[in-house]
């Protein structure tokens, strides 16, 4: 074994107890990549204005409110990249986000918390369709 590769196998299982010990709730994956938490929570909206920048702006606020509740780990808000399109490329949606959980009763509380109540209140006058993917991590 050469002194790279025991220095990166050290580094590697270094970073895996480390990333374990942290986070106690979720196994982490030994890579150089940041462990996400394993539930995710993933809404494509489409806007009944698509064109009206005032509208996405407001959904886009509206959005941001989501990071005050508890349980969220971590969130991502955005907007079609423009990337190459490709046949399986959807960019016809207006905004998304995506949320991060430690678990299902994580996303279970955010569903029913005051400020996603408030959020849905204030900004589903403004989309057409909504699509939700929720999804659970598994271990490669």
């Amino acid at each position: 074994m050469t002194d790279r590769t025991r220095r990166d196998l050290i580094a590697a299982a270094t970073a895996l107890a480390t990333s374990v010990t942290a986070t106690g709730a979720y196994a982490a994956v030994p890579t150089r990549k940041a462990a996400f938490p394993p539930i995710v929570h993933h809404v494509f909206f489409w806007l009944k204005r698509p064109d009206s920048k005032e509208d996405l702006d407001k959904l886009l606020a509206g959005l941001r409110t989501l990071a005050g509740i508890d349980s969220v780990r971590g969130i991502h808000i955005g907007v079609p990249a423009q990337t190459e399109q490709r046949g399986v490329v959807d960019g016809s949606y207006s905004a998304s986000e995506l949320l991060f959980f430690d678990d299902v009763a994580g996303q279970n509380a955010y569903q029913v918390h005051p400020i996603h109540k408030q959020f849905v209140a204030d900004c589903e006058h403004l989309w057409q369709r909504v699509v939700v993917y929720d999804v659970k991590g598994v271990v490669p």
